[in-house]
């Protein structure tokens, strides 16, 4: 395999970078679970609104050519992100929304041909590693048991955004609200060490 570079990007690097991006977006999640709600365009209608957000930090991964793209931003103090949250949200996850020490991990992509080699796992803690926050939580598209496909875990496929927060130590925290009939998303949070 071609070696990676992993680079940052400044929020104008990030916006002049934004069709490579949609390209990896969209190779990345072709045929995944919501594939039908990530369409070009409607992802690059999203990364021009996320790269404006308070605390927007981005991590690709360079193989000449991007492979991968990690990137996320503060949660808002309003609590606004937790409305679609299932149950009752914890007492200290509010108090972190609120305190502004809450960032989300929006989008972790890496082209199939990449995937399995570790590029996730160091995006991710590159991105992750000068956070001053308490708390990063990210959402996590899952399709309905339902759905008849066949697949581990309940009739699911194996989601791998999944299986990667999970290999990196994340909690399961719940549950938000579908925003399709096909996909529900999971919350899971991580704490990061000091």
């Amino acid at each position: 395999m071609t070696e990676v570079y992993l680079r940052r990007l400044s929020r104008w690097q990030a916006e002049q970078q934004r069709a490579a991006v949609a390209d990896v977006h969209v190779t990345a999640y072709r045929g995944a679970a919501g594939a039908e709600y990530r369409d070009r365009q409607g992802f690059l209608d999203r990364f021009e609104q996320h790269v404006q957000r308070l605390g927007f930090d981005m991590m690709v991964a360079d193989a000449g050519g991007l492979v991968g793209c990690a990137y996320g931003f503060r949660v808002e103090r309003t609590g606004e992100w937790w409305s679609d949250f299932r149950g009752e949200l914890p007492t200290d996850i509010e108090e972190l929304t609120a305190s502004g020490r809450t960032f989300l991990l929006a989008e972790l992509m890496v082209l199939p041909a990449h995937r399995r080699h570790g590029v996730a796992t160091l995006m991710g803690e590159r991105l992750l590693a000068r956070l001053e926050t308490d708390l990063v939580v990210a959402a996590v598209d899952l399709e309905r048991p339902d759905d008849g496909k066949d697949g581990a875990r309940g009739g699911r496929p194996a989601n791998a955004a999944q299986e990667t927060v999970r290999s990196w130590g994340w909690s399961k925290l719940g549950l938000l609200a579908p925003h399709s009939p096909s996909a529900v998303r999971e919350v899971w949070i991580r704490r990061p060490l000091r």
